[in-house]
Formats: structure tokens, sequence, C-alpha cells
């Protein structure tokens, strides 16, 4: 009987010690809190290339900072990315909105576009969720006062300015045609180009419009044509930027300068021209530094480039420090809670791959940068 409760009792240790080593892992996994970060843009459609490109911008974020093994609020945090599409569709980034404020994200890198943008920071606003895009430009976007909402690059203001100038200044245009996509984005950056082009004494000889599906300009081009200017300034995107260029080499436009914002501004816009003429006329302007003078940009495109091979077209880098902004601002916080760290986020001082980041009291960079670009040999060089 002694020897028969020895082991009654040896048998109970050793299956004690077992439900400890068995209920270690449980204890450990209680500690781990996951962390939603959600991008919001267009993965499909005719800019999708540029929409994927700031979701891999969050993503590459997103993979560095699961290996720092942060620490927040006493809890061990995985972060991970919730994508979601709204096709370059205001009425779709609405409903992606709302859908990520049901879902409680931490926090938003999006959306793309102005016109997507501008009605989503209402959605987000009203939910208590941090967004900051890292690549819609319209002033409108800030004008609300938003609390929850921030712009990572200089706005239309800084853009339409700065070619407006560079046209008169460098280029010595006296004449030129405005046409805009009649979107947020388009419309807004055209306004501003328009207004300085005129105190700067530049006549502009024509006002078109089309939309931001359209593929075919020869009738628009054809009026322009037909007024002689220097130079045709476009508010839009890559996708009707390439066409536009090509159908102005057909028309024997081949010597008009051709202006336009950031999201023309593409590594994929000579290809999207078919590699037209025209494209060394091209002068355009993004809100930030060019990769090359970034601060650390040469190593980071490294690291996109490995990851995300062939992919990289402009706001990427961008989304990238946009990610850990808001991460910046929890840690500081010592709270994952939007309610908690959103605070925090006006109060940044980040030194980041694009620029040292701090935002005014509206949620604008205290000190945007503007690049302007050209292409030679259908590959965009920085021009500053």
């Amino acid at each position: 009987m002694p020897a028969l409760s020895l082991l009654t009792t040896q048998s109970r240790i050793a299956l004690a010690a077992a439900a400890l080593c068995l209920a270690a892992p449980m204890v450990h996994a209680q500690e781990v809190q996951t962390v939603r970060i959600a991008h919001a843009g267009p993965t499909s459609g005719g800019i999708a290339h540029i929409g994927k490109d700031t979701e891999n911008g969050v993503h590459l974020a997103i993979d560095e900072l699961n290996t720092q093994n942060l620490v927040i609020g006493g809890k061990k945090i995985k972060f991970e990315l919730v994508a979601e599409d709204d096709a370059g569709d205001p009425r779709q980034a609405t409903a992606v909105a709302q859908k990520l404020c049901d879902a409680k994200v931490a926090g938003v890198v999006g959306h793309l576009q102005s016109g997507t943008s501008i009605p989503a920071a209402t959605v987000y606003s009203r939910c208590g969720i941090p967004n900051i895009t890292a690549s819609a430009t319209n002033p409108d976007l800030t004008k609300p006062g938003y609390k929850t909402t921030f712009r990572l690059i200089a706005n239309d203001n800084a853009l339409g300015a700065a070619l407006a100038i560079f046209a008169h200044d460098a280029l010595k245009v006296k004449k030129v045609a405005v046409i805009d996509d009649r979107t947020a984005y388009g419309q807004g950056l055209a306004d501003v180009f328009k207004a300085t082009a005129r105190q700067k004494g530049i006549e502009v000889v024509a006002e078109e419009f089309t939309t931001d599906k359209a593929t075919d300009f020869m009738a628009i081009l054809t009026g322009i044509k037909a007024k002689k200017p220097d130079a045709v300034f476009f508010g839009g995107l890559d996708a009707q930027a390439g066409p536009m260029l090509r159908q102005m080499a057909q028309l024997g436009l081949s010597e008009v300068k051709f202006f336009g914002g950031d999201a023309l501004c593409t590594e994929k816009l000579p290809d999207l021209s078919s590699k037209a003429g025209t494209m060394k006329n091209v002068t355009c302007a993004t809100g930030g530094a060019s990769i090359q003078k970034m601060q650390g940009g040469a190593e980071w495109k490294k690291k996109y480039d490995a990851r995300f091979p062939g992919q990289f077209q402009i706001y990427s880098p961008y989304a990238y420090d946009a990610t850990f902004v808001l991460v910046d601002a929890m840690k500081r916080a010592n709270s994952v809670d939007p309610k908690t760290y959103l605070p925090f986020i006006g109060k940044t001082q980040y030194k980041g791959v694009t620029a040292s980041i701090a935002f005014t009291a509206n949620g604008e960079l205290t000190q945007p940068a503007v690049t302007l670009y050209t292409y030679k040999n259908n590959v965009r060089a920085a021009l500053n």
C-alpha cells in the first residue's frame, strides 16, 4: 500500500506539471492582442496599380512592426492588415468607411483620391477612427477640421502653384489650355493652377473637362490645337493622361508642354502613353521629396522592390510612414484604443522615410515639400 500511495502521488505530481506546461502557452496566447490597421483605396479599376502600391506600403510597415515584438498597454501586439477596395468611387468609399467603423479597426491609411477621401473622412469622424491619407491632395479634405483626419503630403494649393510658377519662370509658357476630369482632385488642382497662372501673366486660352473614365480626347484636343497653346495642363489621373499624351502626338502637338499633378506622375505613365514622343514634354508635381532625396529613401526602396518587385508607383513610402505614425501614437499613448491614442497623433514628431513628420492643428503637414518631375527616355526623373 505505501508503494502504491507513492506511485499515485508521483503520478499526480507529473500530471499537474504536464497540466501547467499545457496551460503556459494558453496564458501566453491571452497576452497577445491583435490590432487591425486598414488600408482603403482602389485596388480594382483603371488606377488599381496606384491603389495597390499604397496597400503594399502599409503591408511592408506591418510586416516590419510585427518583428519588433511591441508591448502596448501590457500586451504583446500583433498587427494585421485589413485591405478594402473602394474602386475609386465616392459611394463605395463611404460604404467601406462604415464597414471599417463597424469592424472597429484601430486606424485607417487612406483613401487614395480626394473624391473618396473627403466623404469617407466624415464617416471616420463620426465613429472616431483616425485616418491618414498618403495621397489625397484637395485642400477641402482638412477644411472641416475633423480631429481624425490627417494628410501626409502637400495639398493642391502647393502643387498647382508650383507647376504654374515653373511653367512661367522656367519654361516661359505664355498660353495654356486647361483640362480637368471633374473629380474633386482634378478640378481642385486645375483651379489652383489656373489662378496662379493668371497671376503670373499666363493666358488661359481654353478650359475643357472630361471624366476619370474617358480614353478618347481627340475632340477636346482638336479644339485646343486651334488655339495654339504653349502648354496643356491636365487635372486628372495617369489612366487618362497616358492616352491623352498619345493622342496629342497623333494630332501633331508634339512640342506642346504638358503639366499635371501627382496622380499622373507615376512610373506607369510611359506605358499608358505607349511611350509617346510627347512624354518628353511632361512636367508633374508630387507632394513630397523624391525617393532619392528622402531620408533613407534608397534603402527603403530596396526593401520595397524585394518584397513587391515591379510594383512601385509613387505613394507607398507615404502609406508606409502613415502606418508608423499611427503606431507611434499608440506607443506614446500606451494604448491601441483610438479614443485614447488619437490626441497623440496631433502631437507627432516622427522621423519617417518621407520626412520628419509633424501636423498642424487641422491635420496638414507643418513643412510640406513639393517635387517636380519630368520623364527622360521614359523614366521619371526629379527636377529639384
